[in-house]
């Protein structure tokens, strides 16, 4: 568990790379839709991605992701998440699907699956979820929670060795006081790059990131989009931040289409194309 002081605020194995790409090239809606959509037939038309980023990123996180769906003829969305809390973010999230046209598929990294989860309730044109190394929480679950319920996060240990922690006063907000999460740098690389990640890019992540409230970390989920909107996933199977196996057994208790790939929690960096095959998976299957 995250151990924040107190007062302080399975169905699918791994796949090669070459495999995903051939596949996918068999698989993309668009394809499927000119060769087989008749003079007379009405297309479907390509659904919204929307790509939700996890906390200490920012959008650019999705920047792989969204080229490869982009020149694949998509509308993607990176809306910024303001990672403050899981209700509040959420209900940013919900405000942001309404305004959205026609049907979405809506993906989440990390913290994002959190907020997904809880913003797509009553959102109908949600045709799909796809959880990309993210929480995929039951009602009551919390960041707190999930990370410690099995063995092998970097972060199940004392906080003050994981984050620099900063504190805020109450004029800041115009609320509460609190206090910010940020990763050590010392923290950083094995926590989020343990591989596939150079040096240099790692670095440019870790000065990018953006902090999480440290009250999200013990604040409860509400019930879960997934108990009606159909879900898939993408698994890094060497995660040291949310361990392969949590992400199984939540993945499993959702029901999710579930795809392994040997990558590290920022498999969207490393996998891209790991990743955009759910997505077009997703939106095939909810076409």
């Amino acid at each position: 568990m995250f151990a924040i002081p107190e007062g302080i605020y399975k169905r699918a194995g791994l796949l090669s790379a070459a495999v995903i790409v051939a596949a996918t090239a068999f698989t993309l809606p668009g394809s499927l839709a000119s060769a087989s959509t008749s003079r007379t037939s009405v297309e479907t038309p390509k659904p919204t991605i929307v790509l939700v980023h996890g906390a200490w990123a920012d959008g650019s996180s999705w920047k792989k992701v969204t080229e490869r769906l982009q020149a694949d003829g998509y509308t993607v969305d990176v809306p910024p998440v303001p990672l403050r809390g899981v209700a509040s973010d959420a209900a940013y999230l919900d405000a942001y699907l309404a305004d959205v046209t026609g049907p979405i598929i809506l993906v989440g990294h990390s913290y994002g699956g959190m907020v997904i989860t809880n913003a797509a309730v009553g959102q109908p044109e949600v045709k799909a979820l796809v959880y990309v190394d993210a929480y995929v929480p039951a009602q009551g679950d919390s960041l707190n929670s999930l990370t410690g319920a099995l063995p092998g996060s970097i972060l199940n240990q004392p906080a003050q060795n994981v984050f620099n922690i900063v504190s805020y006063p109450a004029s800041v907000t115009g609320g509460a006081a609190g206090a910010d999460l940020y990763v050590k740098p010392s923290v950083y690389g094995q926590a989020f790059a343990n591989e596939g990640i150079s040096p240099k890019e790692e670095a440019v992540l870790e000065a990018e990131q953006r902090p999480l409230s440290a009250g999200a970390v013990t604040e409860a989920s509400g019930p879960p989009a997934w108990k009606t909107i159909p879900s898939w996933s993408v698994i890094g199977m060497q995660d040291q931040i949310l361990p392969a196996a949590e992400q199984v057994a939540m993945d499993q208790r959702a029901g999710t289409h579930m795809l392994k790939v040997n990558a590290p929690h920022l498999s969207m960096v490393t996998d891209p194309d790991a990743v955009v095959f759910q997505i077009l998976a997703a939106a095939k299957a909810t076409a």
